[in-house]
């Protein structure tokens, strides 16, 4: 008795979707990468410092969004323009997450790098206010908060040929996330390193894990 054509039809369908789909959604669940696994690295105590604005910049600006945070400072001739260029495209390539993800920068020469003179650095850099912040302030606290939790290092020892300051300290970001826990430091040197902080920053902005 000949099969109708609608039957023969969904049956060819049938054979088609079990043959196919398989071959093609398996492979792609096992290609697909595995969460990160970030630890805790240290949290963020309570801090005062002022932003480029003037305004006062405390700890509670960084609750309940994922931040990335570089160490640069305005007379530096070395590693912070590079650095500062990368936060630029990192800020491009998180804008379509908005302000889950947002950019902090921390000056390590304070006492020179006053709001005025991080704002004119900031406007170098076309820097949105809305998502990325420098901050400044008093010396004793910034160096407190950039040698203690951020693990980072403020020691100047002398000028550099062009007359400013030579100030040891290194090109890592570091990650934050809604708790103000540190979860990651990345090499700023490193492009895989930079991809894995995108990949990280984005899983934290989307989970808050």
């Amino acid at each position: 008795m000949p099969i109708p054509g609608r039957r023969l039809l969904l049956g060819l369908v049938a054979v088609f979707l079990l043959a196919v789909v398989p071959s093609v959604v398996i492979p792609t669940l096992m290609c697909r990468p595995a969460d990160p696994q970030l630890d805790v690295l240290g949290t963020i105590p309570a801090f005062a410092l002022t932003d480029e604005r003037g305004q006062p910049f405390t700890a509670e600006a960084l609750h309940g969004q994922v931040t990335i945070v570089s160490f640069i400072f305005t007379r530096c001739d070395s590693i912070c323009p590079v650095t500062t260029m990368k936060m630029q495209k990192i800020a491009e390539k998180t804008d379509d997450v908005g302000n889950r993800i947002k950019l902090l920068s921390i000056s390590v020469d304070p006492a020179y790098d006053t709001p005025a003179r991080l704002s004119e650095y900031a406007h170098r850099y076309q820097a949105d206010p809305a998502r990325w912040r420098f901050v400044t302030g008093d010396p004793a606290a910034v160096q407190a908060l950039v040698e203690g939790p951020f693990m980072n290092s403020m020691q100047r020892s002398g000028n550099t040929p062009s007359g400013a300051p030579n100030i040891a300290h290194g090109g890592r970001f570091m990650l934050i996330d809604g708790e103000l826990r540190i979860r990651g430091a990345y090499d700023s040197n490193d492009i895989h390193k930079l991809d894995d902080m995108l990949r990280d920053a984005r899983f934290l902005a989307r989970t808050g894990s």
